[in-house]
């Protein structure tokens, strides 16, 4: 069996792709989207700058308000404990996640507002200590860098306060009476003063206002931590052969300033030691931005719209531009096409192909379809006079035999019965043809499948045309190879094989032989039938299977037939889900080849 050639390249496949519209259209859209994306980024650098600029202000503004209000909280707690819901509220405030952890080697955490989302910064952003605060964020803190509100023992109860801050009250009312204006004021410690308009401290009050009241200056706890810190220092100024100084309540010292510098770091240090344990431990502090936070923008002010119509303007200014010049190569083949279609009846209708790409593929296309369509039209009309001619024949036939025995020119006898018989048999032949033609080309022919053997239908094709084959001095051989089992509807495909075979022995000479072969390959089963006849030429091989042809031109029906058989034998196998083929060597041999599933 002579096996099918291959396709050839597409013309798609050949079009080079310089010249793809495809390639052009993409060009194009990259142009424009180049232009757009260059102008987007020069206006969100030029918009975003400032926007920027007051986020991160923004950003440095809440990161020093997170730093002073956890170095506050550890000023006043002895511990971090409790320190969480402080960190959320932070959070939450100022949209950034923050975390302390302790100075030790593992960086345990002690507070997380975000915990396990993400790893922490491999630097820490400040250490959060009451005793080493950072000068610039706390001018107030004095030299000894010490946060004011550490104040440890020196911090009064609140009974202690609201007892001191009603005699101060007092005292204030008296010395106003006595005609000395003076107001209360309340230090960090929560000890109340009497000022007088010349700021000076009024310790004890006016002399008229002692006999009637006393303002205690200094409590027993605040006394007792004084004497504490003094103790302190007096301790390490010994240890370096230093005087003495002595701190009072205001922890001012006396003499009023401590001339050297191992004389401070002694006072300081002595500070921080008494105040160890009244302050939470120096922890790290992390501040990160949240998972999934949202990148800065900017607002749209005035200026920023104006900029971004002017953008948008230009973009589509150029957007429009290039779309209506590839817009106009593309409308222009597309109107000759539409001119095309709206007058289909023309002859020869044909659209000059310009261009290389997908438009002059579709011009192509058409102007192919055009050919098939006169093509097929051609082939409608030359079926039409088939089919009356193939009509005409036997009807022709009928009516003379008819008329000749109505005109008393013939008897009525048995040979004018018999001839009349065979032409009506062969009309209704062609009918019924042509009738399982178009049920099979319409997809509504019904099959009756069963399980069958293929040799066995071959020897039953074999013996039906044996005689056929015997009167034409042709040798007919079946020739079976295997298990040939498959399910088809046994009638239609003996219809089919029967038409090949009768097409074979046909246009065999007398002395030639005709084969019937069936074997397996695979999961498919092939029929062949070879003959050693006069063959079929190159020209004529694609219309072996279009209706009415017949390889005599002169349409003799004892050497050409209806032109059906073959048409039907396809259409039968390919309702199988088969297919037929032929392949033929001019004055050798000629092979139908039925490929039919097993």
């Amino acid at each position: 069996m002579r096996t099918e050639p291959a396709q050839s390249e597409t013309p798609e496949a050949r079009v080079p792709l310089r010249r793809s519209l495809l390639v052009r259209l993409l060009a194009s859209s990259l142009l424009v989207a180049l232009c757009a994306i260059t102008a987007t980024a020069w206006l969100a650098v030029r918009t975003t700058t400032s926007a920027i600029r007051q986020e991160q202000g923004q950003v440095l503004s809440d990161d020093t308000d997170i730093y002073k209000t956890l170095t506050d909280y550890a000023a006043v707690h002895p511990s971090w404990d409790g320190v969480t819901r402080t960190i959320s509220q932070l959070a939450d405030r100022t949209n950034r996640r923050i975390t302390l952890t302790a100075q030790d080697h593992g960086r345990r955490t002690i507070a997380d507002s975000a915990p396990g989302t993400s790893p922490l910064p491999d630097q820490a952003f400040a250490v959060i200590d009451p005793l080493q605060v950072d000068p610039t964020l706390f001018p107030d803190a004095g030299a000894d860098r010490i946060d004011p509100r550490a104040l440890g023992p020196f911090r009064l109860s609140v009974e202690q306060r609201q007892d001191l801050l009603s005699a101060a009250k007092t005292l204030r009312d008296c010395m106003i009476k006595s005609g000395f204006p003076a107001t209360v004021s309340v230090s960090l410690s929560g000890h109340p003063s009497i000022d007088t308009d010349d700021g000076t401290k009024a310790a004890v009050g006016l002399v008229n206002c002692k006999s009637t009241l006393q303002l205690a200056l200094v409590t027993p706890g605040e006394s007792k931590a004084i004497h504490s810190l003094n103790k302190l220092i007096k301790t390490c100024l010994a240890h370096q052969g230093l005087p003495a100084v002595v701190l009072d309540l205001t922890l001012s010292p006396k003499p009023a300033t401590v001339d050297t510098r191992a004389a401070r770091d002694c006072v300081n240090s002595s500070r921080r030691e008494q105040l160890t344990a009244y302050v939470a431990p120096a922890a790290q502090l992390f501040v990160s931005e949240p998972a999934g936070s949202a990148v800065p923008g900017f607002d749209l002010s005035q200026a920023n719209t104006i900029r971004i119509i002017g953008v948008v303007a230009l973009v589509l200014v150029l957007t429009m531009t290039v779309t209506v010049v590839i817009g106009v190569r593309l409308v222009r083949p597309l109107r000759a096409l539409t001119s095309a279609v709206r007058n289909p009846g023309r002859p020869q209708l044909r659209v000059p192909v310009t261009t290389g790409d997908e438009i002059g593929r579709l011009t192509a296309a058409f102007n192919d379809l055009s050919e098939h369509r006169e093509r097929t039209e051609a082939q409608r009309k030359a079926m039409v006079s088939d089919i009356a001619h193939e009509l005409r024949t036997p009807l022709s036939t009928i009516r003379s035999w008819l008329e000749a025995t109505q005109d008393g020119v013939l008897t009525p006898d048995d040979d004018v019965t018999s001839v009349l018989l065979e032409e009506t048999l062969l009309l209704q032949h062609i009918i019924d043809d042509l009738r399982d033609l178009a049920a099979a080309e319409a997809g509504t022919l019904q099959l009756h499948r069963e399980l069958l053997d293929a040799g066995d239908l071959l020897h039953h094709v074999a013996t039906a045309h044996g005689g056929q084959a015997q009167s034409a001095r042709i040798t007919l051989d079946v020739r079976t190879d295997g298990d040939t089992e498959l399910y088809a509807d046994p009638m239609r495909l003996r219809q089919a094989v029967g038409n090949l075979v009768s097409n074979a022995v046909r246009h065999t000479p007398p002395g030639g032989s005709v084969t019937v072969r069936s074997r397996r390959t695979g999961n498919t089963v092939l029929i062949q039938v070879s003959d050693t006849g006069s063959g079929i030429g190159p020209e004529d091989l694609p219309h072996v299977f279009d209706r009415f042809w017949r390889a005599e031109k002169s349409r003799n029906r004892h050497t050409g037939g209806s032109g059906l058989g073959l048409s039907i034998a396809r259409r039968f196998t390919e309702a199988h889900g088969g297919s037929l083929s032929v392949t033929s060597s001019p004055g050798t041999e000629t092979v139908f080849t039925l490929q039919l599933p097993g």
